[in-house]
C-alpha cells in the first residue's frame, strides 16, 4: 500500500475522534470561510468551496454550521484574517513532510511548527524543499466489504469518468484522479451505486521512503500526529512508508 494510503488512512481514523472532540469541525469550518472569501458563497461557480462542503459533509458536519461558515466567508464577516501557509521539511528516516496551515499570526504557528518537526526527530526546511516531491490529485476511496461492483467494472467506469488509475489494495479500493476531474468522476460513479468511504483532492507522494526501524516509524508517526492536532494545520501529507511487520506493532 502507498504511502499516502497508510498516512491517509489514520488520519481517517483520527479524523472520525476529532469530530466526535469538535475539532475537526473547527478546521472545515475555517476552510469552508477562506474558499468562500477567496471565491464567493456559491459552489457551482467555486470548486474549492465545493470539495470544502463536501469534506465537511462526509466529517458530518451540520448544515447550520456550514451554512455559517459559508455566510461568514462571503460576507467578510469573520474577524480572523487567515494566511494560507505551507511549511516543508524531513521527518525521522528522511521521510519527506508537507504541511498546509492557516493562521493570523505566522510568526507563532512558524515557530510552534518548528518545534514539532525538531522535539521529534525532524527539521523543517525551506519552501520547495519537498514539494517536488507530491503531486496534487484527486483520491476517492472504496471500503471492500461496501464494494457490490466488480474491480473490473469499477476500472471501465472510472476511466470513462475520468480518472487516471485505479488500485486494489487488501481491504480498500483506491481510484487516483486529475484534480480537475475528481468532482466529475465522484458523482458520476455515485450515481452508478458506487459508496465512497472517503474522497478528497490532496497531495500524494510520487515516491515512499520505507521506514523500516521502529523507534523511527514512532518518532514519524508521533511528529505527524501532533502536527495534525495543532490548530492551525488543516493537512498533512508525508510519503511515509513502513513493512507490514512494523505497521502491526505500531498499531
Amino acid at each position: 500500500m502507498s504511502g499516502h494510503s497508510k498516512w491517509a488512512n489514520i488520519k481517517h481514523r483520527k479524523g472520525k475522534q476529532d469530530a466526535v472532540k469538535g475539532v475537526m469541525f473547527t478546521k472545515l469550518g475555517r476552510e469552508i470561510i477562506v474558499a468562500a472569501r477567496a471565491g464567493g458563497g456559491n459552489p457551482e461557480a467555486n470548486f474549492r468551496l465545493k470539495i470544502a462542503i463536501a469534506k465537511a459533509k462526509a466529517a458530518n458536519m451540520p448544515n447550520d454550521n456550514i451554512k455559517r461558515a459559508i455566510e461568514k466567508g462571503a460576507g467578510g464577516m469573520d474577524g480572523a484574517n487567515y494566511e494560507e501557509l505551507t511549511y516543508e521539511g524531513y521527518g525521522p528516516g528522511g521521510t519527506a513532510v508537507m504541511v498546509k496551515a492557516m493562521t493570523d499570526n505566522r510568526n507563532r504557528t512558524a515557530g510552534e511548527i518548528r518545534h514539532i518537526f525538531s522535539k521529534n526527530g525532524g527539521n523543517m526546511g525551506e519552501t520547495g524543499c519537498v514539494g517536488w516531491m507530491f503531486k496534487e490529485k484527486g483520491v476517492l476511496t472504496i471500503d471492500k466489504e461496501d464494494c457490490k461492483q466488480s474491480v473490473d467494472d469499477l476500472m471501465l467506469l472510472a476511466l470513462d469518468l475520468g480518472a487516471d488509475d485505479l488500485q486494489e489494495e487488501e481491504d480498500a479500493i483506491e481510484i487516483t484522479t486529475p484534480p480537475e476531474a475528481f468532482q466529475a468522476v465522484k458523482e458520476g460513479m455515485e450515481a452508478a451505486g458506487v459508496v465512497f468511504s472517503d474522497g478528497e483532492v490532496t497531495m500524494v507522494p510520487e515516491n515512499s521512503v520505507i521506514v523500516t526501524d521502529l523507534e523511527q516509524a514512532k518518532y514519524v508517526l508521533r511528529m505527524m500526529e501532533a502536527l495534525e492536532d495543532h490548530d492551525d494545520v488543516q493537512n498533512t501529507f508525508t510519503n511515509f512508508d513502513v513493512p507490514d511487520e512494523i505497521a502491526e506493532k505500531l498499531a
